[in-house]
């Protein structure tokens, strides 16, 4: 492993995703315990694409039009359905002093599927790991294993930086109903767009 791979990896992570978007909803709208879940779930989801990139599986996708297209919308309907729970208003993340707590399962649950149901990631994988793998190793699937593995490190780490943000400015955002309403439609933006974005994927 080296130092560029870490960056690397950092910089690609940070960028904001439907992960970061998850996880500050949850740390806005449930506090350390829900955010801390939300990261979970979030890189959870990304075993099965390190893995499918490792087996070939992604190869397929990228080969199969139909495949791809299959996963994609699955990926795009569920989307568009957290940007709707968003804007419901006892909807799964919404942001309000008078929520119930939300089971654990549930939170980490909709993480995973919110990454196992974008086919691009399984793509994005099958295209970086291998550049960090070196020429003359002999077991290039562990080293690829060993690299997706400290790409989901990273990403919990990133995840919970961002989720105890949330968590830092969610005494002022619910004490103000304007505040609590506009990101309320941010968020249910932000997921539409996400959305819109994965449906034009080729």
């Amino acid at each position: 492993m080296s130092l560029e791979y870490l960056l690397t990896s950092l910089v690609v992570i940070i960028l904001p995703g439907t992960g970061v978007i998850y996880t500050l909803a949850w740390g806005l709208g449930g506090g350390v315990r829900a955010s801390i879940l939300a990261a979970f779930g979030c890189t959870l989801g990304i075993v099965p694409h390190i893995i499918a990139s490792i087996v070939g599986i992604a190869a397929l996708l990228h080969a199969s039009a139909v495949a791809f297209q299959i996963v994609k919308y699955l990926g795009v309907v569920y989307l568009l359905y957290m940007a709707w729970s968003v804007l419901r208003q006892t909807g799964p993340l919404q942001v309000s002093e008078q929520r119930s707590e939300a089971p654990a399962h549930r939170i980490v649950v909709n993480g995973l599927l919110l990454n196992i149901l974008n086919p691009k990631l399984s793509l994005f994988f099958l295209a970086f790991l291998p550049q960090f793998v070196p020429v003359s190793s002999t077991q290039p699937s562990a080293e690829m294993l060993l690299l997706g593995g400290i790409f989901m490190g990273l990403t919990f780490i990133v995840f919970l930086a961002y989720g105890f943000f949330a968590v830092a400015t969610r005494s002022y955002v619910l004490s103000t109903p304007r505040a609590m309403n506009w990101l309320r439609r941010c968020f249910a933006g932000a997921f539409g767009a996400l959305g819109v974005r994965l449906a034009l994927a080729d």
